[in-house]
Formats: structure tokens, sequence, C-alpha cells
């Protein structure tokens, strides 16, 4: 889950990470009102993508007038392809220089790794490519972690200024903490500034959070959560308990096992080379215990995609039995009816396979085609797609 730059500044204060929070607004009334309340302010598009200021959804306002009329331009407008729907009216501040500091999961090298600059803010990424050495990449034993030793190397290697030295030093393990108690994947500040007075704050904050996580160990982060800006088939599959991300594709994509939805995928989009470029429109994974209710939730979400042309459901038996998942095809399309009208291509191997052939035979719905191999299967759902 990736959080707002607000949501993500409540963390880091929970952590000890110095912050000014600020006030949401979701009306231009409500923004002016913050910013009645705290003087000159800066009005900034939330929305949970990067280039916010370069798309207009960033500005200083001088006033609280300044600050109505900035909320209803930014309020609404599109950044990245994601709406703003509330802004956040933080405190103007006098910036003297400005770093870049994160922690994140490197799991080629199966580590964390801290990215950090004290020559970039907002434009790391130029920095990055004109300057390379002034990036510092430091790894991160997870066993050892950061304590102040290895906060004052960090420190040390990224070439903090002495002036802000020792607050580098504490913010550096107040991030780790953060990084490693909320089980992110990702903490971020660009900026990292340096204020006037020589004070060291964190003027914006990206954080990813691990789902995984989430139900067990950090219950809270369900609060986190804005339901009406999620995607609602993503939605509807979270509360289905289903592991699914919604992609850019037309042939809707059903598995069980992640590397083989991972292999479909890639069937899939070869396949779909032949036939007007479709594309996989999903990831969805029932699992290997999967039963029949879960197939059927399954297809309930994929086949109210409005992207999606055709189905490919890819199944091989093992604690999932072919026939648990062609009753789930049957129970999906009675409950659906008329609500069923794309295709399915249905390739199903292993436990209780015939078993599972002779119940889509026996069905003869006019929607399901039923092909014995991978390659075909996925070629048949692309053509069909592409029809």
């Amino acid at each position: 889950m990736d959080l707002m730059e607000y949501q993500a500044k409540e963390l880091f204060a929970k952590h000890g990470v110095p912050v000014t929070e600020g006030i949401v607004a979701t009306t231009p009334e409500e923004a002016k009102a913050a910013a009645e309340q705290l003087g000159v302010v800066v009005v900034k598009a939330q929305v949970k993508a990067g280039g916010r200021g370069k798309a207009g959804g960033v500005k200083l306002a001088k006033t609280p007038e300044e600050a109505l009329e900035h909320a209803s331009n930014i309020l609404g407008m599109q950044i990245k392809g994601l709406t703003v729907n509330r802004v956040l009216i933080a405190p103007a501040a006098s910036i003297d220089e400005e770093y870049y500091f994160s922690f994140l999961l490197d799991r080629a090298n199966r580590q964390y790794l801290c990215i950090a600059s004290v020559e970039g803010g907002v434009e790391i990424e130029e920095v990055a490519k004109t300057n390379p050495d002034a990036v510092k990449k430091i790894a991160i034993d997870p066993g050892a972690g950061v304590d102040e030793a290895k906060a004052r190397e960090i420190a040390t290697e990224s070439a903090f200024p002495e002036p802000v030295f020792e607050q580098a030093v504490s913010m550096i393990q107040s991030l780790y903490k953060v990084f490693v108690d909320e089980d992110a994947t990702l903490v971020e500040v660009n900026p990292l500034a340096r204020l006037a007075g020589d004070k060291l704050e964190a003027l914006d904050g990206k954080v990813s959070l691990d789902d995984n996580a989430s139900e067990v160990r950090h219950p809270d982060h369900e609060s986190f959560v804005i339901r009406d800006e999620e995607d609602p088939l993503e939605a509807k599959a979270k509360d289905l308990d289903l592991n699914y991300v919604k992609l850019d594709g037309q042939v809707g994509i059903i598995g069980n096992g992640a590397g083989l939805v991972m292999s479909t995928l890639d069937v899939v989009a070869y396949a779909g080379e032949k036939h007007g470029g479709v594309k996989p429109a999903n990831f969805l994974d029932i699992g290997g215990g999967a039963n029949a209710e879960v197939m059927a939730n399954g297809l309930d979400v994929i086949l109210h995609d409005p992207d999606v042309r055709s189905v490919f459901v890819n199944v091989f038996g093992g604690i999932t039995a072919c026939d648990e998942v062609a009753n789930g095809i049957k129970g999906a399309l009675e409950i659906l009816g008329e609500e069923a009208k794309k295709p399915l291509v249905v390739r199903l191997d292993g436990n209780n396979v015939e078993e599972g052939r002779r119940i889509l035979d026996e069905l003869n719905h006019p929607l399901v085609t039923q092909v014995d191999t991978m390659d075909g299967a996925a070629d048949k759902a692309a053509e069909l797609a592409n029809a």
C-alpha cells in the first residue's frame, strides 16, 4: 500500500522524524480556513504519484484567498492519471538546502539499501544522471540494522554538512524505525530540507507498506485505506481476499499459484503479438487451495472489468483439484447469468482433470472453450480478445 504525503508524515511524526504535518482539505473553503489558521502556506496535491510540482499541483499561497484559488485549481486536476481529491495545506518553509534520503528493500541482493544525496532534493533524478557520484548507495544488513554507529557511517558517507550532521544521524535512525517497525518496502524523504536556522526537516514523504504484514501485525494500517480512491475492482477483490492486480490489457487471467500466473501473463503477451497486440488485463492468483467459491469470486471480478474481452483460466490441479475449478466456473456463470457476456478459455491439467473437463463438457456453455495446452489456450484467448 502506497501512502499519500500527509499519511507518510503521520508515520514520520509517530517515530520521531521532524515534520510539520499541516492540514488536509477536500474543498477550497477548507483550504482557505486552514490558511487563515497557518499563515503563508503551500497548497500540495495529494495523490500517490511523483512530479506533483511539475504538474502544477504544488503552489505557494501568501493569503487565504490565494489558498482558496490554488485549491480550486488543484482539486479535481489529473496528475499521471490520478484525480486530486484532497490537498495538504502546509506552512511555508524557508529552505536553505535540499537533500534526498531513502531506505528501500533490495530484493535482488536480499538486503536493505539506503540511498542518499546532499546535492539533490526534488531534482534527484537529474543529479543521478549528471553526477552519479553524488548519489550514495549504502547496503544495510537486515540482521544488524541501523544503530547510531551505522547512522553516523551513512551521514559521513553522504557528506551531510556539519551544522546538521547530528540531526541527520538522529533522523536516519528514526527513518529506519519507520522502515522496519511499520514493515515498509520504501521510506523516502524528498526533499529532506535544511531550513533557516540549520533545522533539518522532512518536507515531503513517500512510504510503501507491505500489505502482507498489515492484517496481523499492523491492523492500524487499515486507517490509511481511502476507499473512494481505490480501483473498484481491486477493492472488490481485496474484500473477497483475492490476490488481484489490475493491468492495462484485454485478456483476463486466472491461475492457481503466483508462478503459474506470471508464466500465463508472459504467454498471453507473446500470443497477443499475433492478435492485434492484446495484453493481459490482470494478475489473479486464486491460490493453491482454492475451492469453487474462490473460483467463482475471481470470475465475478474479472468479468465485471470493462476492459476485459476474454478470460483465460489456467489451472494445474494440485491441492486445488480441477473439478473444484470446473464447479467454480459453472457456479459463477449460473450466478452471473446474462451479465456473463465474455468468452472463457479454460485449460485444466493435473489433479482430477478428467472430472473437471467432464463437468465443463456437460455444462456445454456457449462462452466456455476448453483447450488442452497452455500455449494453445493463450493463443485462443488472445484471438477471442481481438475478435
